[in-house]
């Protein structure tokens, strides 16, 4: 996990040397706002808006390794970077431009994961909304653990505010009745 957060620090600090407004998702938001797990990979939200993404990916593929040769052509079809450090831990880098991605990052904040080193995360709303439109079970499995852990801090207003359109837009009526379920459940 150690040297997960030490490359998350070096691709933090390249996005904040260049201004980049950025945050962590995934397993490393897991770790501060949900239960302990292993995680493999840095996943983060970057914004780059639409039509500018080129100068975004050139430049962190300047910087590190992509994942296989046609990284830059993925990047710019699925609006998904997808490199390595050069110690080899994979990152997956979203090139965020919609209104609640931006929202993420507005609402993400600095969380220590070592003595020395803060890393900008997503709050645990936004990863519960993150989680819950993925909707694989590994996701579900870690949206029960950041409810569990912040029942009584999470704004659920919020959630269902940013959920929802999301869910529709998927065409996936399921991801709220299943989301209302845990919390549900857990709340009881």
């Amino acid at each position: 996990m150690t040297e997960l957060v030490v490359q998350a620090q070096n691709i933090q600090v390249f996005c904040e040397e260049r201004c980049w407004r950025f945050c962590f998702i995934g397993g490393l938001a897991v770790q501060h706002w949900g239960e302990q797990r292993f995680t493999k990979d840095v996943d983060m939200s970057l914004l780059t808006g639409f039509g500018g993404e080129e100068t975004f990916i050139d430049a962190l593929l300047e910087r590190y390794q992509p994942r296989f040769p046609e990284a830059r052509s993925f990047a710019l079809q699925n609006r998904v970077l997808l490199l390595k450090s050069p110690d080899g831990v994979p990152f997956d880098v979203s090139l965020g431009a919609i209104p609640f991605e931006e929202e993420v990052v507005q609402r993400s904040v600095k969380v220590p994961y070592t003595d020395t080193i803060c890393l900008r995360i997503c709050t645990a709303e936004d990863l519960i909304v993150f989680k819950a439109f993925a909707c694989r079970e590994i996701d579900w499995h870690d949206v029960k653990s950041v409810i569990i852990r912040q029942k009584n801090e999470i704004n659920w207003d919020y959630i269902w505010a940013q959920l929802t359109p999301l869910a529709e837009i998927k065409e996936d009526e399921q991801i709220l009745k299943k989301l209302k379920g845990y919390k549900n459940a857990i709340s009881e």
